[in-house]
């Protein structure tokens, strides 16, 4: 008996998942419903620890085809919907997939990946909506009373964002059937710091390809009710947290940003006293917008650093952040070594800046890869790719990644230092500061501003901002150029694109 058997028998008619302003699914009929699926899962040939992958949108389908997919005993790949043909087709080939399931909506999106995947002659091709040439139709062939019982449960790949570069498929063993209701002590410390339980109603704001979509799965194998919005617009989410008496919510800064930017009578028409616990995550957020949300929701905001490898998660609260403006709070997974970038592993002090490492982690392996990961030091302790320190109060603070480290005449830059002393001039909208090549110094530090509205000219502005960073950085850490742009390159959760700004604005003028 796994999770969802266990809440179906017990509040069969409760709602599972809620589509806002769309359709509904019990427990009972999410259980129902996903036993169909695997079963026919398992008659199209596919067996433990096979991979499909999914190609789908915010939708009652979505969740039901996870929970199909870990009762057929197979690893399932969400794709990004907004992924170009050739991204698609190198996650399918990486991950081996055997089988593509994607929405009527997005089957051409599937057929050009296909057309450019060299092993999709060996793969199944099948929607829930109508099948074309070359496709079947999901559950459209009767599947046999048994068609061979998985004896694993099946659980997701999560490949990285990409934002450095190659996306890598993140991959843990199967568990057995018997281990279906047993919580590992990692999950357990994080459902515990985000206050999860069966009388919680969590909003989804988020495309739930993203790993965020592992908290609808959370919800579920909690007990509580999983509320989704089809996709993001500030206004909608506001009137869904009163409709659904909202108690848990996740979000990026750049959502925390466009509800901020709603008229004033529009942010307060809405009643948000259920609204327990708002998380966020995934991206830096500017102190100014954090403590502007805080004045707004009070301190329910809370705040957690982690990645798709579980590596280790820190957390913090609203007041916890109040007295550590900046910080991402304190490891509730293990504790945090701080190395030093020159691979000698020495454990720097406090305050000092190197290489964010964490003990207490989840194993884990790249997929192709034979070492489980680059991110692992010789003492086991496992890195996401980050740099930041840890003030004498336990308390981490983020510096950048790794590869995002500008270099400028042996001096290490840190982009996101030069970004918190841009994002406090009042003509700073958004920023992202990289660094491009300089034949004499190596490194030049390059800025991308998004000005504020009705700011003022492009000259003047830029002058404005090199004085107000000279007024508090050292002059090496201070932009030599700045260009202004309309928005910041942002996958579809919000995470901003280093690796895509970095080739765009690769040439000095």
């Amino acid at each position: 008996m796994d999770w969802l058997d266990f809440h179906a028998a017990r509040q069969p008619d409760k709602v599972a998942i809620q589509i806002v302003g769309d359709k509904s699914i019990s427990y009972a009929t999410l259980d129902q419903t996903s036993r169909q699926m695997a079963q026919w899962f398992r008659s199209q040939g596919l067996r433990d620890g096979d991979t499909i992958a999914l190609l789908l949108e915010n939708d009652i389908l979505t969740p039901t085809l996870w929970w199909a997919a870990r009762r057929a005993g197979l690893y399932y790949v969400p794709l990004g919907t907004r992924l170009r043909p050739g991204e698609i087709a190198y996650i399918l080939s990486d991950s081996g997939a055997r089988a593509l399931i994607a929405a009527p909506s997005l089957m051409s999106l599937a057929d050009a990946a296909r057309a450019e995947w060299p092993d999709a002659d060996a793969c199944l091709f099948a929607t829930p909506g109508d099948a074309a040439a070359g496709w079947v139709g999901v559950g459209s062939d009767e599947a046999p009373t048994i068609a061979g019982q998985a004896a694993v449960v099946g659980r997701e790949i999560i490949y990285s964002s990409g934002t450095t570069g190659r996306p890598k498929g993140i991959r843990r063993a199967l568990t057995g059937v018997d281990q279906a209701r047993t919580i590992p002590v990692f999950e357990q410390k994080l459902r515990l710091a985000c206050a999860l339980d069966r009388d919680s109603v969590y909003l989804s704001v988020s495309p739930l390809y993203h790993a965020t979509g592992r908290y609808v799965m959370r919800i579920v194998e909690g007990g509580g009710t999983a509320v989704i919005l089809s996709q993001f617009d500030a206004a909608e989410a506001l009137a869904a947290i009163e409709k659904y008496h909202i108690t848990h919510s996740q979000w990026v800064p750049t959502m925390f940003t466009r509800l901020l930017d709603l008229p004033a009578a529009k942010r307060s028409e809405h009643d948000l006293s259920s609204h327990r616990v708002a998380l966020h995550a995934a991206a830096p957020c500017p102190v100014d917008v954090k403590r502007a949300m805080i004045a707004w929701w009070g301190p329910i905001l809370s705040e957690y650093y982690g990645g798709s490898e579980n590596a280790g998660v820190t957390f913090i609260t609203a007041e916890e952040w109040l007295q550590h403006p900046g910080s991402v709070g304190r490891s509730i997974t293990g504790a945090i070594h701080i190395l030093d970038e020159d691979g000698s592993n020495r454990e720097l002090a406090t305050g000092e800046i190197g290489l964010i490492y964490f003990e207490g982690g989840v194993p884990f392996q790249y997929i192709n890869q034979d070492t489980p990961s680059a991110a692992l030091s010789d003492r086991g302790y496992a890195t996401y790719g980050d740099l930041g320190h840890v003030d004498s109060d336990g308390y981490l603070f983020i510096s950048d990644r790794r590869s995002d480290l500008i270099i400028r005449g042996g001096v290490n830059i840190y982009p996101r230092e030069v970004e918190l002393a841009l994002e406090a001039h009042p003509a700073v909208r958004e920023v992202a500061v990289v660094g491009v090549s300089d034949a004499e110094y190596g490194q030049q530090v390059k800025a991308v501003v998004v000005p504020a509205e009705n700011c003022i000219d492009d000259d003047r502005l830029r002058d404005m901002l090199v004085a107000h960073c000279r007024a508090q950085l050292a002059s090496i850490k201070c932009p030599t150029i700045i260009d202004f742009a309309a928005d910041l390159p942002r996958n579809e959760n919000g995470k901003l694109l280093k690796r895509v700004l970095r080739a765009d604005h690769a040439t000095v003028p």
